[in-house]
């Protein structure tokens, strides 16, 4: 049996003139929780969607969970959750969900048991108030998308795909999917999931692989992305009063490479060949009153940018994943 969820070899997918994926290769592990980030219009969603066959690569080979992608019966060990939500509106919510389950192969009386634990779970069942009774249109987004969230695992499925899922959640809701997808993980699932919030990655992911323009340009686990670049970067907070004060400094491309505001602090990249001991001592020499000066590993966000740039992230915003 492949120790690999995932093997994705050389993929590349056309829409016309447009490269949506270029030789793409990825090898995601069983059991792992992987992050496939990048800008939206990066190719992230089009990947997910070949992983799925619900579109046909132009070429390389894809396999999961030690099948082809086209096996018969692949998709019944999958659980995706897209980035369109989709219900019937109109439905019962424990009917939609019973379906959804059924579509699966689950039996009727099973689906309704795990309907009953999942309501609970996600507080959609209370000793006041059944939300399965109501129809999704009486539903708020936040529930419908809990509700979708359930129709993705009813089936108990061993490789989760979960497409932007934290869009549109409040931060309870969040942090309960988050908390499921630790114990899918625990429990030797596979859950992927795209998004360009670097910070659910970072908090979630054993690895990650960042997309931009359809490539690949970083892949691995994310102590070691942060280890790699972690030797150049530092950590600056002044008193709200010393900020102007330093403003030139930040913007020494001799000295620093990329000035990251926080609010609270600045996350620096030192230029190339830059000492953190001379951004110190100039930052000392302006009077500013120096809250933290700390050399750190880099967030992320701060890797994304440094791979992707700024320009890069802005020219996706309005594109397709």
């Amino acid at each position: 049996m492949s120790d690999l969820a995932i093997d994705i070899r050389n993929v590349v997918k056309r829409y016309a003139e447009h490269l949506a994926v270029r030789d793409l290769s990825l090898a995601v592990p069983r059991g792992a929780v992987y992050g496939l980030l990048g800008p939206n219009g990066a190719g992230k969603t089009t990947t997910i969607r070949m992983i799925l066959n619900i579109i046909i690569p132009d070429s390389g080979t894809i396999s999961l969970l030690g099948q082809p992608h086209m096996s018969a019966g692949i998709t019944d060990r999958i659980g995706y959750l897209p980035e369109e939500r989709g219900l019937y509106k109109k439905m019962q919510v424990r009917r939609v969900l019973k379906f959804l389950a059924e579509l699966k192969g689950v039996d009727g009386s099973v689906a309704e048991k795990r309907i009953d634990e999942w309501l609970e779970r996600f507080d959609l069942k209370t000793a006041d108030k059944d939300w399965g009774l109501s129809k999704i249109d009486e539903l708020s987004r936040g529930m419908q998308q809990k509700v979708q969230f359930i129709g993705t695992l009813l089936h108990d499925p061993d490789l989760i795909i979960l497409d932007e899922p934290f869009s549109g959640l409040d931060p309870i809701n969040a942090q309960a999917l988050k908390d499921t997808v630790v114990e899918l993980k625990a429990r030797g699932k596979t859950v992927i999931f795209s998004t360009h919030l670097m910070d659910n990655a970072e908090r979630l992911c054993d690895s990650v692989c960042i997309i931009a323009h359809g490539e690949k340009v970083l892949d691995g686990a994310v102590s070691d992305v942060k280890t790699e670049h972690g030797t150049r970067v530092v950590a600056l907070s002044v008193a709200g009063d010393s900020r102007s004060a330093i403003s030139h400094i930040l913007s020494d491309r001799s000295l620093v490479a990329r000035a990251d505001d926080q609010n609270r602090y600045y996350e620096i990249e030192l230029a190339p060949g830059a000492d953190a001991q001379v951004l110190l001592r100039r930052v000392v020499e302006t009077g500013a009153l120096i809250q933290r000066f700390e050399l750190v590993q880099p967030s992320l966000h701060q890797i994304f940018l440094a791979k992707v740039g700024a320009t890069g992230v802005e020219e996706g915003m309005s594109g397709q994943g």
